[in-house]
């Protein structure tokens, strides 16, 4: 990883631009910001070099495609030492979606996302329940995602 990058206003104001919309041309956001796109252009480049943007996402919704149910699985170890093997095999699990290693009551936090309760249930009990290490997990069913956003890096 190259080392740690100090990041001036223009910096934060690009990440916090193209945070808001991934798509927009160097050239408009160039604009936006009073610079060229070419200076757009050569900072975004340092900051994918510097492992700060990891590149773009399309941000859709899952309901319209079919996936109805969110829900989150406290997982609770036997044993803390466990993690790395765990969380490797929960990786391969295509429905688990983010895994958190927490403090507190669960020594995982995992969001998973199913098509229906169905599909939610065969994640439980014939994926997860047979992990070697996880000793038992607590479900807890999204009803609605009543927001969404992005951490503001720089305040216009």
């Amino acid at each position: 990883m190259a080392a740690k990058l100090n990041l001036d206003k223009l910096d934060l104001q690009i990440i916090h631009e193209m945070m808001d919309n991934a798509e927009i041309s160097y050239a408009d956001l160039g604009k936006k910001l009073f610079v060229s796109g070419g200076t757009i252009h050569v900072r975004i480049k340092k900051l994918q070099e510097a492992g700060i943007v990891k590149g773009t996402k399309l941000n859709v919704d899952l309901k319209q495609l079919g996936y109805d149910v969110i829900a989150f699985i406290g997982i609770y170890l036997e044993k803390s030492s466990l993690y790395d093997s765990v969380a490797k095999e929960l990786q391969r699990i295509p429905e688990i979606v983010r895994l958190n290693y927490t403090t507190g009551n669960y020594s995982m936090f995992a969001e998973i996302v199913c098509k229906d309760i169905n599909q939610l249930r065969f994640v439980l009990h014939d994926e997860l329940q047979k992990i070697k290490g996880i000793e038992r997990t607590e479900t807890f069913i999204s009803l609605e995602e009543s927001f969404s956003r992005n951490v503001q890096v720089f305040t216009p």
